[in-house]
């Protein structure tokens, strides 16, 4: 018998996420905004539910992809007279893996499962269905978890427990943090002893430094000037601050990762919620008085 599907959160990822599973799916979904949410059931042939509670009365498994873990626990419990035994939650979310936990526990008494499994590859890999996602939780969660999203995903792995995607996921971000800010205080800096930016790329990126963010994230939205906006900079400072807990409740020493959490926040505080995570460049650019070209 298929899955009857309810997907939560239809953002800039989500949206595509769900267009995918909805190809092969029963689904139903809700929005905090009802206008993405209709215009969303209208292209894809689904139903929006009145409410999350109505939704996760009707559905066998419920994906969650919303911005902060804190949203998906108030949608959770917020609709706890709804779940019932045998149901699963999937969530997509970027989030907290102590809240996972939590979050988990919670819903265990209820014959809930639950998986978290936030999602990496922007905009375009949910566009394409062909995001990387990781998966945390126990095995039996996990394997019925990613039949569901399969249609979305490119690359799945159980990585551990409950909790260890989000984990995973805010290491990940945590290192585009520190290329972005190293990678343009470096290019900066060459600029300003006369070498082009498109240079220092092109011989960065055939030599040992080269990451994601010197070949495709620079040269595609600094060099041209054309600042995308497609992963707010502010939920990358989000991740960034779980990322660092984890290091200080592990004993880990985070020197570099605490220093792009200042950098981020810094970066946030003057450039807005809205700003994308690229645009911290910007800020090297001002305070070095040049731009990378």
């Amino acid at each position: 018998m298929s899955e009857r599907v309810g997907f939560i959160g239809l953002g800039a990822i989500g949206r595509p996420m769900a267009g995918h599973v909805a190809k092969v799916f029963e689904t139903q979904v809700w929005n905090r905004t009802l206008a993405r949410a209709e215009s969303f059931a209208a292209e894809h042939g689904v139903t929006v539910a009145a409410n999350p509670a109505a939704l996760i009365s009707w559905a066998d498994v419920v994906i969650t992809c919303l911005p902060t873990s804190a949203d998906v626990d108030a949608v959770v419990k917020g609709a706890d007279v709804s779940w019932r035994e045998g149901q699963l939650l999937i969530d997509a979310t970027s989030g907290d893996p102590a809240e996972a936990r939590a979050l988990s526990e919670w819903l265990a008494p209820q014959g809930v499962g639950f998986v978290d499994a936030p999602v990496s590859g922007g905009t375009m890999g949910a566009e394409a269905g062909k995001l990387t996602v990781m998966l945390g939780g126990v095995t039996d969660h996990v394997e019925r978890a990613t039949r569901i999203i399969e249609p979305y995903s490119g690359k799945i792995r159980h990585v551990g427990p409950v909790g260890a995607g989000d984990a995973l996921k805010a290491i990940n971000n945590a290192l585009l943090a520190v290329n972005i800010v190293a990678a343009g205080e470096g290019l900066a800096a060459l600029v300003k002893l006369g070498v082009t930016g498109e240079t220092a790329l092109e011989v960065i990126n055939a030599a040992t430094g080269y990451s994601n963010v010197s070949v495709n994230l620079i040269p595609e939205r600094v060099l041209t000037r054309a600042w995308p906006r497609t992963f707010r900079l502010a939920l990358l400072d989000k991740d960034l601050g779980v990322a660092l807990k984890m290091l200080q409740d592990t004993g880990v020493p985070h020197d570099a990762i605490g220093v792009a959490k200042e950098a981020f926040g810094k970066a946030r505080a003057s450039l807005g919620e809205e700003a994308d995570h690229v645009e911290l460049i910007k800020e090297i650019e001002k305070a070095a008085g040049v731009e990378i070209r």
